[in-house]
């Protein structure tokens, strides 16, 4: 661990059995592990770092907008271009939908493989294939 790395990030959100079932699938399929478990949250540990939903009794809204300020996407390494389709066909039967389907794996630009997924409750994921150098 090095000073100014990444800890952990906490998304609270709306319906945390949904999220469960997508981000737990998800997350699972690209090396993390479950690490805790509590009433109102779950965690997954990949290294040091850890993720967090957490559906909050002090949330305040139950409706994210990715286009609104604060959080646009996570993006995870999600290993060689391969990969990446796999997971971009498996997400839908996880509650997860292609973004950019006209643009996919290309809808951030020509020298970036990558699918855009986004779940029911509205929060994206950008799974970024490794290149050969």
């Amino acid at each position: 661990m090095s000073d100014g790395g990444l800890h952990h990030v906490e998304v609270w959100v709306p319906d945390l059995t949904a999220a469960e079932r997508s981000w737990g699938w998800l997350l699972g399929e690209l090396g993390w592990q479950p690490y805790q478990h509590w009433p109102a949250g779950r965690s997954w540990r990949h290294g040091p770092v850890y993720l967090v939903l957490e559906e909050s009794p002090a949330l305040t809204g139950r409706v994210h907008d990715r286009l609104a300020p604060g959080l646009n996407h996570l993006a995870f390494h999600a290993g060689p271009p391969a990969e990446v389709d796999r997971l971009a066909v498996a997400s839908s039967e996880h509650g997860w939908t292609l973004l950019f389907p006209d643009r996919h794996p290309y809808a951030g630009g020509p020298d970036t493989y990558a699918a855009y997924l986004t779940d029911e409750s509205g929060f994206e994921v950008e799974l970024v294939a490794r290149l050969p150098a």
